[in-house]
């Protein structure tokens, strides 16, 4: 099972912000890949980065903040060191994963874009996996899981929950 790093731990200088931004900024459509690179980057993007990108590609911070908005991939905080996706596309609604959605929701006391207070796992919906066949259909950072149960929920985010602690 692969683990993407805590974007927590990566820290962001203005310098490194500018330094993305100009790789970006000389680009046809240079928003979006601007936008892409600093998440890649960063894990999300930072709020300073804002006014930085409407200047260099001469938008208003609102036009700026509107297309991070828009596009639910983007984050404006750290996500934990899992993000959890749930589809929410027909083919998975037909077989529960609405139920599942709300049984995850109460398991880890959050909502869509939110963290839990460990920062172990953010849930966000997505709107199809192409595991149609395997509904309902969860993605935890690179893995796709399918049939996902309430139960195998649990036992999956006590996994990705679990700390191994060293005793010396």
């Amino acid at each position: 099972m692969s683990q993407t790093p805590s974007p927590v731990a990566d820290a962001w200088t203005p310098a490194q912000i500018q330094a993305v931004i100009d790789a970006h900024r000389e680009r046809p459509g240079a928003m979006l890949p601007t936008l892409h690179a600093l998440q890649d980057r960063f894990g999300f993007i930072p709020e300073a980065a804002v006014p930085m990108i409407a200047d260099a590609l001469r938008h208003t911070r609102a036009e700026v903040h509107g297309i991070i908005s828009f596009y639910h991939h983007f984050r404006t905080h750290p996500a934990g060191r899992n993000v959890v996706q749930i589809c929410r596309a027909e083919a998975c609604q037909s077989v529960g994963s609405r139920q599942l959605e709300a049984h995850a929701k109460k398991a880890l006391g959050i909502d869509y874009h939110q963290t839990t207070p460990d920062h172990e796992l953010t849930l966000e919906p997505v709107y199809c996996l192409g595991n149609c066949a395997c509904g309902p259909s969860i993605r935890v950072n690179d893995d796709v899981y399918g049939r996902m149960t309430p139960e195998r929920f649990d036992q999956l985010t006590d996994e990705l929950s679990a700390t191994v602690v060293e005793v010396k």
